[in-house]
């Protein structure tokens, strides 16, 4: 049987949780932004937000590799430094891109956060290594890291033993250009879990639609370990969700 690190993770699909934030960008509350945190703490949901690494190594609160489609500003999120970053307006807000550690201020345990570490899958633990340094600072605190790539998970287990980790994962990597260069046979070793000797993950994030499969199905039945779905936008997700699921990744919507 599977030993588990972190058994007790009950308050972590206790209630919904809002991918990146509860955003509304017709409202200008925008995704990762610290007034979309305020939103999911003002409603008692989870909050789900994505980090990436700075030039000189911090961890900033922003989902996507390019800073394009979500700021007046091009270019890659990596290639400035965190000031730099800090400066920068979401489009359609007045917010900024923030620091892992000023939305963990913000927090301050209210409610449960999820941090998805976003990866290269180029084998570089800088931001991994950051933020469970930032996470270390705030013990007792409602929080677990999780990522699609193998590698940083099973690197959380040395690196952040104490902090609970997941994988997110999916049936089909090919859907996803970002995933091509890995090729067939690491997408099957995604999809069936084929890492989960090196990963050992407390959790699973399973896309939504692909939930009927065996690895989400007999890792939630036959191990025990908490299931949550990722991203739940309509009713049908929803649904799919509640039957097999013990929680959703929700955004567009208020449950």
């Amino acid at each position: 049987m599977h030993e588990h690190a972190h058994s007790g993770l009950g308050w972590l699909t206790a209630r919904p949780i809002a991918h990146r934030g509860l955003h509304d960008a017709a409202a200008g509350i925008i995704e990762n932004s610290i007034p979309a945190a305020e939103a999911a703490i003002a409603g008692r949901f989870g909050i789900e937000c994505d980090v990436q690494l700075s030039a000189d190594g911090e961890a900033m609160v922003f989902h996507d590799f390019v800073l394009d489609r979500l700021t007046e500003t091009s270019g890659k999120v990596a290639a400035l430094k965190a000031d730099a970053l800090g400066a920068i307006a979401l489009k359609g807000s007045e917010a900024r891109i923030p620091t892992l550690s000023a939305l963990l201020d913000l927090i301050a345990g209210r409610v449960p956060l999820v941090i998805e570490i976003k990866s290269g899958f180029d084998g570089n633990l800088a931001l991994t290594r950051r933020a469970a340094e930032i996470v270390a600072d705030r013990p007792g605190q409602p929080i677990v890291f999780k990522s699609f790539d193998p590698e940083i998970v099973a690197a959380l287990r040395e690196i952040a033993p104490a902090t609970p980790r997941g994988i997110v994962a999916m049936n089909d990597y090919a859907v996803y250009a970002d995933y091509d260069h890995l090729g067939p046979a690491k997408h099957r070793a995604m999809a069936n879990l084929l890492h989960f000797d090196e990963t050992r993950p407390d959790f699973l994030s399973w896309k939504v639609t692909d939930l009927e499969s065996a690895a989400p199905y007999l890792c939630r039945n036959a191990l025990g370990l908490p299931l949550m779905s990722w991203t739940v936008r309509t009713p049908a997700d929803r649904e799919m969700a509640a039957r097999h699921a013990d929680q959703m990744v929700f955004e567009g919507f208020k449950p």
